[in-house]
């Protein structure tokens, strides 16, 4: 569990340089170093809170979120922790863990520099597969489909596959 949302946020440490590993599916998806990236889930969302947090009407992630100012200098960082030589603008500084699942905030644990998906044109930005299962996992949530902890461990463990895992696909 990481510190929540905070008022002011720093930056933070990242590990050290080329220690964190990416790891890839058989269809060559991106996957964090789960040494590195495990995820970090934010205090401040519970099971018993969801219709005020993350499931609230008009939103939750948008007043949490780290400013640019933060997050793109973690994103500098994580990407020598993570050995990353593509492009940053190809690639997101994502929550292993999204704000929409109670992820963290900006716990270092909840962050990585995540490569563009197979088949990614350079200099096109972001493309990301990771996004939609996440919305779907927070749609599962708080329709009452899955509990926020089977949505947050199954995206944790593996983001490919965590639809299939709830029985959600």
């Amino acid at each position: 569990m990481g510190a929540g949302p905070q008022k002011t946020y720093t930056v933070q440490k990242q590990p050290p340089a080329g220690s964190c590993h990416y790891q890839y599916t058989k269809n060559k998806e991106p996957l964090p170093d789960r040494t590195c990236t495990q995820g970090a889930t934010s205090p401040a969302v519970t099971q018993a809170n969801l219709a005020r947090t993350i499931c609230r009407k008009g939103g939750y992630t948008k007043g949490i979120r780290p400013p640019v100012s933060i997050t793109a200098q973690e994103k500098k960082l994580n990407a020598v922790s993570y050995g990353y030589k593509g492009s940053l603008s190809d690639a997101e500084y994502d929550h292993q863990i999204s704000l929409q699942l109670g992820g963290d905030p900006n716990d270092a644990r909840n962050l990585w520099v995540e490569p563009a998906d197979p088949g990614h044109q350079p200099g096109t930005g972001v493309n990301n597969k990771k996004d939609p299962v996440e919305t779907k996992l927070h749609t599962a949530i708080c329709s009452g489909k899955v509990t926020l902890a089977a949505a947050q461990e199954a995206i944790a463990t593996d983001w490919t596959t965590a639809l299939q895992s709830l029985g959600l696909s």
